[in-house]
């Protein structure tokens, strides 16, 4: 299972939680209004994990342009963006950096629309619909995802606690590929509890 420890900014915890065993992840936000906005290039980057770039509706030239200063591993795109965006971001890109595309949800009809990234993006990321980018914090009910037939492996986000390894344990669906982790585990926007999420960890891998 893929973890995906998100919302990272201070280079002290970055560098706290690239050595924590089972993070694979770890994503940096790049939208103003978010409280995890990342403005500057911290000191220390991730060496361990997999670097996750997260944007919403921007342009293909800023995303180009943090690339180049951050060497991400995956482009996230957490807004409105379309199936045409998706194809061109792929072009610019190239295929070794993979593409995550957000997807809100809150009922089974919301899984329709994403057939058409289908064969475009890597992996989706189920979210809770809510009217901020950034997430609400809550959870969706995840048998919605029962519905879900596509073939592009998934993770899941939106309010996901410590308290969650049991319902996480119990979730099965052949294209769940893992989880995202972001304010449940937070001392403050964008610090991350290491202890908090190593025990997490832990207990799911039943160490």
């Amino acid at each position: 299972m893929i973890i995906k420890v998100c919302g990272m900014r201070d280079a002290d915890n970055i560098r706290a939680i690239d050595t924590l065993e089972g993070v694979d992840w770890m994503g940096f936000i790049f939208y103003p209004p978010s409280s995890r906005f990342v403005d500057n290039v911290p000191t220390y980057l991730p060496q361990n994990k997999a670097r996750v770039g997260v944007f919403v509706n921007e342009t293909l030239q800023s995303i180009t342009e943090r690339m180049n200063s951050f060497h991400f591993n995956l482009i996230q795109l957490h807004g409105h963006e379309t199936p045409e965006f998706c194809k061109q971001l792929r072009d610019a890109i190239g295929k070794e950096i993979q593409i995550i595309k957000m997807i809100q949800i809150n009922e089974p009809s919301d899984l329709n629309s994403i057939r058409q990234y289908e064969g475009i993006v890597d992996y989706f990321l189920f979210e809770t619909k809510c009217k901020e980018y950034g997430g609400s914090g809550k959870q969706f009910d995840w048998d919605i995802l029962k519905h879900y037939e596509g073939q592009t492996p998934f993770l899941i986000t939106g309010g996901i606690k410590p308290a969650d390894v049991e319902k996480i344990e119990s979730f099965h669906h052949p294209k769940f590929a893992g989880i995202d982790l972001n304010s449940g585990f937070e001392t403050a926007p964008a610090m991350k509890d290491p202890k908090l999420i190593q025990g997490f960890i832990n207990k799911l891998n039943r160490k």
